[in-house]
């Protein structure tokens, strides 16, 4: 079984955002927790705990779906990415998509281009989509180990022009 890393986990969690009770998303499906749509109907509850147990084992039998579909296998970075995509468009969507042709010939920055074509709902761009697919691409090019990617707490202070060594490189 894939397991999606805690990177991609919380990826999809910003993205879907929590909702305790059913709702109808963008295009009408009942919809609850972190995004789950399976057999989800008017008048459903879930705690945000079972939410979390849920979208974890969600997001792993995605994983074993995107997984399959890999002729390269994905490193644990681009799997977590490719499966958030995955979750939110379905895996046949997923299995016909530009990202997963890039991917499997190795042009993973094609790939990471490609998530960006997956930002309509209802034949209408979403701003929502459009940050998801960006981070969703992000996470899929960043180097597997640069999860502690934090700024420093103190920087250096700027030199003056008169001592930069680009401005005396020209």
């Amino acid at each position: 079984m894939a397991k999606i890393n805690k990177a991609g986990i919380e990826l999809v969690k910003e993205y879907e955002g929590f909702r305790g009770e059913a709702y109808q998303d963008i295009v009408g499906v009942w919809t609850i927790g972190y995004g789950e749509t399976n057999g989800v109907k008017a008048g459903d509850t879930i705690t945000m705990s079972n939410a979390h147990a849920n979208l974890v084992k969600r997001l792993n039998w995605f994983g074993e779906k995107v997984q399959e579909a890999c002729t390269i296998a994905p490193n644990e970075n681009e799997l977590a990415a490719m499966t958030s995509l995955a979750y939110n468009i379905g895996v046949g969507g997923f299995r016909k998509s530009t990202v997963l042709k890039a991917h499997n010939r190795g042009d993973q920055e094609a790939a990471a281009r490609a998530f960006s074509l997956w930002n309509k709902a209802g034949g209408s761009v979403v701003k929502g989509l459009v940050r998801r697919r960006a981070a969703e691409a992000a996470l899929y090019l960043r180097p597997v180990g640069d999860e502690q990617c934090e700024m420093p707490q103190k920087i250096d202070a700027e030199k003056p022009l008169t001592q930069s060594t680009i401005a005396s490189a020209g």
